[in-house]
């Protein structure tokens, strides 16, 4: 089963940096940005977390949060946020727990060798955690921009 809009999030528990536990009540009563990304401290990666904290205040006047997901462990969110000073939480599905719920994992290659990974995908949840709009194979470039864009057209 995957997630697509009008859908509403199923029970979940994840880990998240910083240390806390993320569950679908984390999604009650505002606006979330789930936002899905490939691997810590990776260049593209890093340019798009910099670009959601950078707009986090916009997002948190809208009555939004932003939250990241990817497979990497607690200590490696732990390193990634500090690096960058991250100041909203990042789930850790090591177990690809929600990155299967959303169907992100998908076959990619680099260097000609084929693997699983996360395509970099973003989803608009409402504060009944429902599912209002998504994003895949996101392009970093103006992406928190359009994210924005459409969260403040959801609320006018």
């Amino acid at each position: 089963m995957s997630l697509t809009c009008n859908q509403s999030l199923p029970e979940f528990s994840l880990v998240a940096y910083p240390e806390q536990t993320i569950t679908r009540a984390n999604f009650i009563g505002q606006w979330t940005v789930l936002y899905f990304y490939p691997k810590d401290d990776t260049p593209g990666c890093t340019q798009e977390g910099i670009a959601f904290q950078e707009q986090l205040s916009a997002f948190q006047a809208l009555g939004a949060q932003v939250i990241g997901v990817s497979r990497d462990n607690l200590a490696s969110h732990h390193k990634f946020s500090q690096k960058f000073n991250l100041t909203f939480p990042l789930i850790c599905d090591t177990e690809s727990e929600l990155c299967n719920l959303f169907d992100v994992l998908k076959e990619k290659m680099n260097y000609g060798k084929k693997y699983i990974g996360i395509e970099r995908s973003t989803f608009l949840i409402d504060p009944s955690a429902t599912i209002r709009k998504e994003w895949r194979k996101v392009s970093v470039k103006d992406h928190v921009e359009t994210v924005l864009s459409s969260l403040k057209a959801q609320n006018s």
